[in-house]
């Protein structure tokens, strides 16, 4: 309620008044909820999860394994939220919700019984000092490529904003826990021997080609890690330090049934699509790691999780065709996407996709649009997030990307304003063995257009009810 008139105020501010405010505004804020909600995150070991992909499966893989492990975890992430008691559905439209939003939660966390949290921490909610006020002791970067560059204004700035998560890291306060990882308050010297410090460490993925930069900023514990084919020649750099840790997983493999590879000896076999989510596991597991978690447990908590919602997920309602809901919605992660699709034995595939408005990166619709153009069989257009943009020069914009891939109109390219329509032309079209791609919003929960109105929405939920239209159910 608090975020809502706040920010009904500043939309009533001139702009250059907003803009000189900003800073002060959002750091007061952050301020005040911590003080209200009595500084939650003090009381919990608290773990932020950052970069352009793969946050969202880091964050709910993280959480699986800290449970097998015996512990009671919350978790916020663009997908869903879990307050240790109850998972539900990010309802929001935003990865990292507001200040009163996040510190309420963490509250709820602690009162709960939580020993950790787990804070899908944005680059827009770094900038706007959403994580200024809570005291992490875990942070994960899981990659960087270009993405919000517009709302950034430039790559350097985009890095940077991740990079003062990571420079946050030392202003945080030190813990300390007992054997069950629950934070104790200790004022004094004495009290802090009768328990374990918890060590500021930063998971890095060392195959993406900034994972230099973010292991230059200061912690107490380092782990950078990689996915190879075979195993490589150790790194002396790393073994020579303590307290800088090189974790490699070997013997990747990538099948439709899902991804697995080995790790100090043992198979982790993911049932999970897609060769990326090794990097998303391997995040979960140097987490675990750095919490003293044995492997077989990393690798029971792991092995146990299905799916994610809006991940790579499978609708069925008995077709003979698949169709899979997955939220990417920049260039790189559709390559993934198309890379997993290849390994599923198909005919055709038809993809729904859009493009985000509201300002958000322009300049990679047609790219979507060639992607899909080239990879696809049928491609069809549609609205997904219009904001304050005309949706219909969106869709366009995708539309001469595609067609630059090869696609034709009313051919093989269709351009349909209506998304539930989208869906329905998509299904009518597949036929036995075919895949139909539905991405850009994966579990999201609303459809944003003009003046920021949120209309209800989910695709996952649509295409169940256009299946069985369809079917005759």
């Amino acid at each position: 309620m608090v975020d809502k008139i706040l920010g009904a105020i500043k939309k009533i501010l001139p702009k250059k008044m907003h803009n000189w405010l900003a800073p002060v505004y959002h750091y007061g804020i952050g301020l005040f909820a911590n003080i209200i909600y009595k500084f939650p995150s003090h009381k919990l070991i608290v773990i932020g999860v950052t970069g352009t992909t793969g946050k969202t499966t880091s964050v709910y893989l993280i959480a699986k394994v800290l449970q097998e492990a015996g512990y009671k975890v919350g978790y916020t992430s663009t997908a869903m939220f879990c307050d240790g008691e109850k998972e539900w559905l990010n309802n929001k439209k935003m990865t990292m919700v507001g200040r009163f939003f996040t510190h309420q939660i963490l509250a709820k966390m602690v009162k709960n019984g939580c020993q950790y949290a787990i804070v899908e921490t944005s680059s827009e909610g770094i900038v706007q000092y959403r994580h200024r006020f809570i005291n992490y002791d875990v942070l994960v970067f899981t990659s960087l490529y270009p993405e919000h560059i517009e709302s950034h204004g430039g790559f350097e700035n985009y890095k940077e904003a991740k990079g003062m998560l990571f420079a946050h890291l030392r202003d945080c306060r030190t813990k300390y826990v007992d054997d069950q990882k629950r934070v104790h308050k200790t004022e004094t010297g004495m009290k802090k021997l009768q328990f374990n410090r918890v060590k500021k460490a930063i998971i890095v993925n060392g195959d993406d080609k900034y994972s230099e930069y973010f292991l230059n900023f200061w912690a107490e514990e380092k782990f950078k890690y990689r996915v190879q084919a075979e195993p490589k020649i150790k790194d002396d750099k790393v073994e020579k330090n303590p307290y800088y840790h090189k974790v490699v997983a070997s013997s990747l493999e990538i099948s439709s049934n899902g991804t697995s590879f080995y790790l100090d000896g043992q198979r982790i076999a993911l049932n999970l699509l897609g060769g990326f989510n090794s990097s998303n596991a391997m995040n979960a597991i140097c987490v675990a790691l750095s919490q003293g978690i044995k492997i077989d447990k990393i690798k029971d908590g792991l092995e146990k999780v299905f799916g994610i919602p809006g991940r790579l997920e499978r609708i069925n309602e008995k077709q003979n065709f698949t169709v899979i809901v997955d939220y990417a919605f920049e260039p790189k992660a559709v390559e993934k996407l198309y890379e997993t699709v290849k390994l599923i034995p198909h005919q055709k595939v038809i993809h729904v996709l859009g493009s985000a408005g509201g300002g958000r990166d322009m300049s990679r619709r047609p790219i979507l649009g060639k992607i899909a153009g080239e990879n696809a069989d049928y491609v069809v257009i549609t609205n997904e997030d219009p904001y304050d943009e005309d949706p219909q020069i969106i869709i366009d914009q995708v539309a001469i990307g595609a067609e630059k891939g090869g696609k034709t109109e009313e051919k093989n390219l269709f351009r349909i304003m209506d998304r539930r329509e989208a869906i329905q032309k998509a299904l009518s079209l597949a036929q036995e063995d075919d895949i139909v791609l539905i991405t850009g919003k994966g579990s999201e929960q609303a459809i944003v257009v003009k003046n920021n109105e949120k209309l209800p929405w989910d695709d996952r939920e649509v295409v169940k009810e256009e299946l069985k239209r369809l079917l005759g159910k």
